[in-house]
Order: C-alpha cells, then sequence, then structure tokens
C-alpha cells in the first residue's frame, strides 16, 4: 500500500491549520472554529484504502504518535474519519496547543508523518 509521503506521491503533504492563526486569543465559554488545510494528499474517510490519501486528526495540548502506531481517541485526539475539514472546539480558560496529524484508513500514523506546525491559542 502507498501511503502519502512514502514518496510514491505527487509531492510532499503539506498539513496545515488555516484558523485560529498560532498566538490568537478566543473567547472562553463559547465553541470556536478550527479549520484544516492541506496540499499535496487527498482526504478520504476512515476505511477507505486509497493511495496518498487519510483524514484529519486534532491534536490538543498533546504531541503526535510515532509513524505507523494509531492515534487514541480520546478528548485531546479528536478524530475526523468522516472526511470533515473544520470542526467546533470549546476549551476552558488558558493556553493551549493544536497541531494535526493525518491518519490512513486505520486511524494509524503515515511513514513519514504528515503532521502540521504545533500552535498554540489563549482561551480567555
Amino acid at each position: 500500500m502507498a501511503f502519502a509521503a512514502d514518496g510514491n506521491g505527487p509531492a510532499k503533504p503539506y498539513l496545515y491549520i488555516g484558523w485560529p492563526n498560532n498566538g490568537e486569543v478566543v473567547s472562553a465559554g463559547k465553541p470556536f472554529r478550527v479549520w484544516f488545510g492541506l496540499r499535496n494528499m487527498g482526504v478520504a474517510p476512515k476505511g477507505v484504502i486509497f493511495p496518498n490519501t487519510g483524514h484529519h486528526h486534532l491534536l490538543i495540548d498533546t504531541d503526535p504518535p510515532p509513524a505507523g502506531q494509531e492515534i487514541p481517541s480520546d478528548r485531546n485526539h479528536l478524530h475526523f474519519g468522516a472526511g470533515e475539514t473544520e470542526t467546533m472546539v470549546e476549551l476552558p480558560p488558558g493556553r493551549h496547543t493544536l497541531q494535526l496529524v493525518m491518519g490512513d484508513d486505520k486511524h494509524v500514523v503515515h511513514n513519514p508523518p504528515v503532521v502540521s506546525k504545533k500552535i498554540t491559542i489563549t482561551v480567555r
């Protein structure tokens, strides 16, 4: 099976958080929108096996698992297995980190991993 970053794709995938921006301050007590961007790779729902594709996982206040490891599903690892490219998130007041990682058809981190830059936001 060809993975997104194994050299069989058209170019190196680029995964990013479109909003919020690094350093953004968002209001406490209400959900805010997080949207995801991806270039040079396709988005496919969980269970769909297709070269150079995967689906998003939003990491909150945690680091991505290593390549080849299944991504947990908990309050720090949000899965978007239907191919979603945005979500609404509500976080408690304070500083938080957000990062994306792509998972394959079984929620396993690609090898090498396809991850976004980690951003920091403040909720107040």
